[in-house]
């Protein structure tokens, strides 16, 4: 199965620093940032207090160049870069107000996309050594859907579907609606398109046999202990089909799925488990 990473364009960056600023401000005005002069200029600095994976710095430009479209900014790191805590990431000149506006939107988007890739950068690490695809799921921060596959391609993992559109993952409620893997799964390779790929979930060695004898080629191996994986390896061989577990997978056992024999593993923890990177900005 082709794989394709996302990566968002200006419009959809644009769209989702927008939305966030409407949040805050809703058409009216900041009351807290009017108590200062109108033409006042500033200059801040970012800094981490953390080690991270840096991420978001177009969704940071952004923030601010929508509040002063004059704004400045002298960045010291890139983004993708593997930082210290202590770090100053960009200092940023402009209309004091729309810093002081632009703030909390800019430094929201750059704590949770750096905490995205932060966390996949660890997961991925774990897992070197290994030709395994570390992979995100549809499980994350509503409205962030497209920001976050992007951070975790900057943290070195690789999306499974952007989302129901662009792929098919037949889980158990869709087998049990439909009446059995069998049947769900001959219907989907006769009614989906050829460029869109089909996924079978399954939960144990007898539905993979049962999966593979029906004509899957790409299945998801359910919170399967490692023994049952490695059955589930071992008799796929001869099939050529494509293995992707997921459920359980923690930092602590992933380097020991990774050599499994699995094509991938799927990580919902890499979007909805993060926590937010500390940073501060500061007027200079």
């Amino acid at each position: 199965m082709t794989v394709i990473n996302y990566h968002p364009s200006k419009v959809q960056i644009a769209a989702d620093v927008s939305r966030s600023l409407q949040e805050d401000l809703r058409g009216a005005t900041d009351w807290t940032a009017s108590l200062i002069p109108e033409d006042k200029l500033s200059s801040a600095i970012i800094t981490t207090n953390q080690e991270m994976i840096v991420c978001g710095l177009r969704w940071v430009e952004n923030s601010f160049l929508l509040c002063d479209e004059d704004c400045q900014f002298e960045w010291f790191v890139e983004e993708g870069q593997h930082i210290a805590a202590g770090t100053q990431l960009v200092k940023i000149a402009g209309n004091s107000r729309a810093m002081l506006t632009a703030e909390r939107t800019a430094l929201n988007f750059l704590q949770t996309l750096s905490a995205t890739a932060t966390t996949t950068h660890k997961f991925v690490t774990q897992a070197a050594n290994s030709d395994v695809k570390i992979m995100d799921t549809r499980k994350t921060i509503p409205g962030l859907r497209l920001a976050q596959k992007y951070a975790v391609t900057v943290g070195g993992g690789v999306n499974q579907r952007i989302g129901l559109f662009d792929g098919v993952l037949i889980k158990e409620n869709h087998i049990i609606a439909h009446g059995g893997i069998t049947q769900v799964l001959q219907y989907a390779l006769k009614q989906t398109p050829k460029q869109i790929p089909i996924q079978i979930e399954v939960e144990s060695f007898a539905e993979l046999k049962e999966a593979v004898a029906a004509g899957a080629n790409l299945l998801l191996l359910d919170n399967m202990t490692m023994a049952e994986i490695l059955q589930c390896v071992d008799y796929s061989k001869p099939y050529q089909v494509e293995l992707e577990i997921s459920g359980n997978v923690n930092l602590d056992n992933i380097h020991t799925y990774a050599q499994s024999g699995v094509h991938r593993i799927s990580i919902g923890a890499l979007t909805k488990n993060i926590q937010a990177i500390d940073l501060s900005m500061r007027f200079i």
